[in-house]
């Protein structure tokens, strides 16, 4: 064989192996953020069920995915039971509200749950007393005026029907979801019979 061809052979096989060698961006996929849908929901009985899902953003590269069976799902009232991001009121513990959270990789998403019934007088709905569910997504933290809520920690308070509530952010920027008297770092809940569910997303 000419030498020529040896050195085109052995060129060719280095030039191989360097493309085998090079890393792969994927293998370095980073998880950024989770987003779980719907970020609020009431039931209006104590029965029934109702499926969160979580997806989740990646860089290395950009990518989403369903990662509902991935994350570890908590609530932090015992009102409702879940099991792989299905919900159902528990039955035996009535009316109430509380915040769920989905874990995986370092990031936790948050959305929010109430169980009530209008036509049981010790429901919100069927009474005089509401619950405002609040939920947080990134660093932050959010009180209310009337004292009740100081999330994360205390993310679900019961108020008054009809009752005004002070709701103020402290972190970075935030965006309000669910609440339509919002202006920068504060937002006004007007609470209705059925209660409400705010998300403050701070970025």
């Amino acid at each position: 064989m000419k030498l020529g061809y040896i050195g085109l052979a052995l060129g060719t096989l280095v030039a191989a192996g360097a493309l085998l060698t090079l890393p792969s961006c994927g293998h370095d996929q980073k998880l950024v953020g989770i987003t779980v849908q719907p970020s609020g929901f009431t039931f209006l009985t104590q029965a029934g069920t109702e499926q969160f899902t979580a997806t989740g953003t990646y860089i290395h590269p950009p990518a989403t995915k369903d990662i509902t069976n991935q994350v570890t799902w908590t609530v932090d009232d015992n009102i409702v039971n879940i099991n792989a991001g299905l919900v159902s009121p528990s039955p035996t513990l009535g009316c109430g509200g509380g915040t769920i959270s989905a874990s995986f990789g370092g990031q936790t998403a948050y959305a929010t749950v109430t169980v009530d019934d209008p036509a049981d007088s010790l429901c919100p709905g069927g009474g005089t007393l509401a619950t405002l569910s609040v939920g947080v997504v990134g660093t932050g933290t959010v009180t209310s005026l009337p004292t009740g809520v100081s999330c994360p920690g205390t993310c679900v308070a019961t108020f008054n029907v009809n009752a005004s509530v002070l709701l103020t952010a402290n972190g970075p920027t935030v965006t309000w979801a669910n609440c339509p008297q919002a202006s920068a770092n504060q937002c006004v809940v007007t609470i209705p019979a059925g209660g409400a569910a705010v998300i403050a997303t701070f970025q």
